[in-house]
């Protein structure tokens, strides 16, 4: 597996791909001329000729730049998903995905592409998860739940079931969201409140 990213994120997937036992072809990263972490080939600038024939993972925490760099990855996408996190054979899961420990998918979810649920966080069953999605760590989606694309849900989020979240949207650490939530709104609190919109 190739990695695209060297920030902080990428050290984290480096771990769930040992878990695996997934051995690593190297790094791209357009923003750095070195690594500062672990013995791996550091393959420079992304090139679409490089290990052409080898999956790669967008190890990169914001949705946003996940998004754009998406859009000129040639590699096919893989999926990199922790030994110790719980995946229903029943869920449905994309290209992209980063499954980070002790996390749950519960059954008849589906996970969108290039979605990072984070340590800890639970996703019950018939959830729908939009692309470039971010759970953060111990954050709980009820059942039926839907979140948007791009959409940040913060640490200890609590998600009620059958909660609509839009598109683009911030949900702070520690909310309990209680109502839907339009496009491109940042709310937290208990229970969660709109406090303003995203710019994009």
């Amino acid at each position: 597996m190739l990695i695209y990213g060297v920030g902080e994120h990428s050290k984290v997937i480096v771990d769930c791909l040992y878990s695996q036992n997934t051995e690593i072809n190297g790094f791209f990263d357009d923003n750095v001329k070195e690594m500062n972490f672990g013995n791996f080939d550091f393959l420079g600038q992304y090139q679409m000729s490089i290990l052409s024939g080898k999956k790669i993972i967008i190890a990169i925490g914001n949705n946003q730049i996940r998004k754009e760099l998406s859009q000129k990855i040639t590699h096919q996408i893989g999926k990199v998903v922790h030994s110790h996190s719980c995946i229903s054979p029943f869920a449905h899961i994309e290209e992209g995905l980063m499954i980070l420990p002790f996390a749950v998918v519960q059954a008849y979810t589906h996970i969108g592409k290039h979605v990072i649920l984070n340590t800890n966080s639970t996703i019950e069953h018939d959830c729908n998860i939009d692309n470039f999605v971010h759970i953060a760590p111990h954050a709980t989606l009820g059942g039926g739940v839907e979140i948007g694309e791009g959409t940040l849900i913060g640490l200890s989020a609590t998600i009620l079931p059958k909660i609509k979240i839009g598109k683009w949207c911030v949900i702070g650490a520690g909310a309990v969201v209680n109502k839907d939530i339009p496009d491109f709104c940042v709310a937290y609190g208990v229970p969660a409140k709109i406090k303003k919109n995203v710019i994009i």
